[in-house]
């Protein structure tokens, strides 16, 4: 396991706001005498510290799937699966994946399938929470489009959430994806939407809980 660069900032902070409010504990003590509230306080601060570490773990993984499998892009549970309208891209019917991540999930997320990488696109947003009916579509969002080998292309959407804050991205039009290499990362969670044909075999079903590259959400 790792720690993921996108979280290095914020958890310097977070060492240093709790080296700081240790020291001002400290300082309260030996005004007060008051050891059940030290160590409190101290569980609390050191508590703190380690769920902000939580946040940003990567856990190595391997991806045991094959070509025309789809992998599971994020850890969480499976909230929708439906037939709906994809608007944005296709502009036609698709069948919607979504995964909602919880704070206490691992938080990077992976390509899907291996391809071609045809479409990116950011959408600044809101940040209402993620299972909210307009969330897919109003929050902060981004969109990337990967083409297979066999001609048939995948969406997935990150989008943030009440907590989420900033969604970061790193495929590129044109750029080949690897399936199980990392495309992104949403600081503190929120959900991955996926967008299949309508002829792609599902292996999931609602209410599943979902592992990154260890999870086959269906073939293509």
């Amino acid at each position: 396991m790792k720690l993921h660069r996108e979280g290095y900032g914020i958890m310097l902070g977070a060492l240093v706001a709790t080296l700081g409010l240790s020291a001002l504990n400290y300082w309260g003590f030996t005004k007060i005498d008051s050891l059940i509230l030290f160590v409190f306080i101290e569980l609390v601060l050191f508590t703190f510290f380690l769920l902000i570490v939580q946040f940003f773990r990567v856990p190595t993984r391997t991806c045991p799937y094959g070509e025309n499998d789809i992998v599971c892009p994020a850890d969480g549970k499976v909230v929708v699966i439906e037939e709906t309208e994809e608007t944005e891209y296709f502009k036609d019917k698709r069948i919607q994946v979504s995964i909602f991540m919880s704070p206490l999930n691992v938080h990077a997320n992976y390509f899907p399938i291996s391809g071609e990488t045809t479409y990116v696109k950011y959408h600044p947003g809101l940040f209402l929470v993620a299972w909210h009916p307009k969330s897919s579509t109003d929050n902060e969002r981004s969109t990337v489009v990967v083409k297979h080998k066999s001609g048939k292309e995948i969406l997935f959407r990150q989008i943030a959430g009440a907590v989420a804050r900033r969604i970061c991205y790193y495929a590129e039009t044109g750029s080949p994806a690897k399936q199980g290499e990392e495309f992104g990362f949403i600081k503190f969670g929120s959900r991955i939407d996926l967008f299949l044909p309508l002829d792609a075999k599902i292996d999931v079903k609602i209410g599943d809980v979902v592992k990154a590259k260890l999870t086959r959400i269906g073939t293509i």
